[in-house]
């Protein structure tokens, strides 16, 4: 279940709550007691560890996330390109 972020408006409570994603957003303040809390947008905390994600293991297709994969797919385009300059000035 994902962790939503709360404000009141009324007196700047700052709270967390763990909610389904089809609950509704929780309204009453349990500091004051108005109902003016406000669902902040904030950024996910998460990581992608391991094996099997994209950026370590299919990025670069032969070097499997080494480092190498990212210098290679730069040098290619370069060679291309020189390679259309000097075809196009003939």
């Amino acid at each position: 279940m994902p962790i939503y972020e709360y404000a009141c408006e009324a007196c700047g409570h700052e709270m967390e709550a763990m909610q389904k994603m089809s609950d509704d957003p929780l309204k009453a303040c349990p500091s004051c007691g108005e109902e003016r809390l406000k669902k902040l947008i904030s950024a996910s905390g998460f990581r992608l560890k391991g094996s099997g994600w994209y950026v370590t293991d299919f990025k670069g297709g032969d070097n499997k996330g080494s480092g190498n994969s990212e210098k290679s797919t730069k040098a290619a385009p370069a060679t291309s390109n020189t390679g259309k300059s000097s075809a196009s000035s003939d």
